[in-house]
């Protein structure tokens, strides 16, 4: 029987993401540091919120996210474990269809504003087409989540950043999955006058050919990628019913396993 793991496309064993809330004008730089080291995020957004001078106009998010993930951050920002069902639904729907029309594609994911949530929101979720929420508390590690719904990141950009990025580099034991997510507000490095810190930490973690750079929604897409594989009992193949390439290491070699196809092992 063969010995079979999950792996992140190309075979790799580590990944990061990285998660940034309320679509500033400080996005613009942002944007332009991760484009020139090729890393990839996600921008959580109040559409309800466009138009003030500091804030991102809706005629720019298709343009300037491009190559990135646009999410929902909730209309007007509220702290929804405050609010009524009916609230909080509207609150997510109408930043969802604002945020759709401007990007032409399906919003199905979002941070919860203030860090708010309870266990009543996270069951609203999935029936408002919302697959993955981002909390605040940092874990500090580099595990996969297993609560799509209460997703910690494992630092913000201002709590020991290059350290959290040296030790994410130098882990090397392919039998496990490496994950680094870093959130944080673009606005705040005006603030602190530290934008050289994400220059840094770009420079160094960028263009590295063992970790796959991914949106936190790519990231969703590929584990229930994983997850939907159709495994015979044996272990001797597999079917992806999925459209996206699944890799796999199976003793010892990556393997992909391309979408809609079955391979034997």
């Amino acid at each position: 029987m063969s010995r079979i793991l999950m792996c992140f496309p190309e075979g790799r064993h580590k990944a990061l993401t990285l998660s940034y809330d309320d679509g500033k004008l400080a996005d613009r730089r942002l944007v332009d540091i991760f484009n020139r080291n090729g890393l990839k995020g996600t921008f959580h957004l109040n559409s309800g919120l466009f138009g003030p001078i500091d804030k991102v106009g809706a005629d720019e998010v298709k343009s300037l996210y491009e190559g990135h993930e646009v999410s929902a951050h909730t209309l007007t920002h509220p702290t929804i474990a405050r609010c009524p069902n009916e609230q909080i639904v509207y609150e997510i729907m109408e930043d969802r269809r604002n945020l759709e029309s401007l990007v032409g594609y399906t919003v199905r994911g979002m941070s919860y504003p203030n860090g708010s949530y309870n266990r009543r929101i996270k069951d609203l979720m999935p029936g408002l087409g919302i697959e993955y929420a981002r909390v605040v508390p940092s874990s500090g590690n580099y595990g996969m989540p297993d609560d799509w719904y209460e997703w910690q990141p494992t630092c913000h950009h201002n709590r020991d950043l290059m350290k959290h990025a040296e030790e994410f580099v130098s882990l090397q034991k392919s039998q496990y999955l490496y994950l680094m997510y870093v959130w944080g507000h673009s606005y705040e490095f005006d603030m602190d006058n530290n934008w050289e810190l994400m220059e840094q930490f770009g420079q160094y973690i960028g263009g590295k050919s063992d970790i796959w750079y991914c949106t936190n929604i790519e990231l969703v897409d590929y584990t229930k990628a994983f997850e939907g594989l159709r495994f015979s009992a044996g272990l001797s193949f597999v079917y992806n019913p999925s459209t996206l390439s699944v890799w796999l290491n199976v003793d010892g070699r990556a393997v992909e396993v391309k979408g809609g196809e079955q391979i034997s092992f």
